[in-house]
């Protein structure tokens, strides 16, 4: 029972970067690196700030912020300075891995016996893990709340334009470019985000804790995609990514039930992620899409 507890409560604190990377990656359609630097930058501003005596929610904000100046440094490149699209996120990535040595002064910096966002006092009542769940389920209402809404705006429709047709938004007088800025800046203040949450989460931060990060984050997507094949809103795609998120954790839950090394996590999580991508060709090759369709129509 408490490792289900917890694998929803690590799936939904780690939706934050599904969200994240959804924004850039689905819907800018930006296949942006610059996440493997900014999950640990928003962990190293977080445990920096907490450690200081910030409370732990101005620095999980702060993070976000962090997050957002790497995000733009990434669209910066991109959009003035020509630069590819995975260069300018492999610069920035680059860039940050010494920015979060800076701020934290060492590779690794702990929390133990510090406040943070999931040990408060309203929760200290609550059973092992359920602090995880409570926390994280409110932060992920909330999260998906604002990003529907911000998503149905006029701003927010003009986002969605730039990443279906550049030159169609261009020639209905949307900027682009800003508009590529602004994905960015919103995607990777989220994934840092995420990173403050996971870092205050378990205890400690690591500038090497975002090394394959872009795949979690990707499986999250593809398996909520793979698991609700019907068509669905965009509010609802947003939820779906939570839910895969949660069920990827109860994938690696499930791989560690089975006493596989947990070194192997990054190799298991690429596994996952290249069946869950894999799993549309195979239902059309088995013919499973029309076996499920038929039996619908009964």
């Amino acid at each position: 029972m408490s490792m289900i507890v917890s694998a929803i409560g690590q799936g939904l604190i780690w939706a934050m970067l599904g969200l994240g990377l959804y924004l850039s990656f689905r819907i800018l359609n930006f296949p942006d690196m610059t996440v493997e630097g900014t999950f640990p930058l928003g962990a190293a501003v977080a445990v920096t700030g907490i450690s200081t005596g910030m409370n732990p929610v101005v620095a999980a904000l702060l993070a976000a912020g962090a997050g957002a100046l790497a995000g733009l440094v990434t669209g910066l490149l991109y959009t003035k300075g020509q630069i590819p699209i995975l260069l300018a996120g492999i610069l920035t990535m680059t860039a940050v891995y010494s920015v979060n040595l800076r701020i934290m002064g060492q590779a690794n910096r702990s929390l133990l016996g510090v406040k943070t966002i999931f040990n408060g006092n309203c929760l200290k009542h609550l059973p092992e893990n359920f602090p995880t769940v409570v926390v994280g389920l409110a932060i992920a209402v909330v999260m998906v709340l604002a990003l529907a809404y911000f998503l149905q705006t006029e701003l927010g429709q003009a986002f969605i334009a730039t990443g279906d047709n550049p030159k169609m938004a261009q020639s209905m007088g949307i900027n682009t470019h800003n508009m590529t800025i602004l994905g960015l800046m919103l995607s990777n203040a989220l994934i840092a985000f995420g990173g403050a949450l996971v870092a205050q989460n378990n205890g400690f931060a690591d500038v090497n804790m975002g090394v394959g990060i872009i795949v979690v984050a990707l499986a999250s997507i593809i398996i909520g995609e793979v698991v609700f094949v019907e068509e669905v809103t965009l509010t609802e795609r947003l939820i779906t990514v939570v839910i895969g998120s949660i069920l990827y954790r109860f994938v690696l839950v499930l791989v560690l039930a089975l006493g596989l090394n947990a070194n192997n996590l990054n190799l298991f999580s690429a596994i996952i992620l290249g069946l869950a991508l894999l799993l549309p060709k195979l239902r059309k090759f088995f013919h499973f899409d029309r076996i499920l369709l038929g039996r619908r129509a009964d």
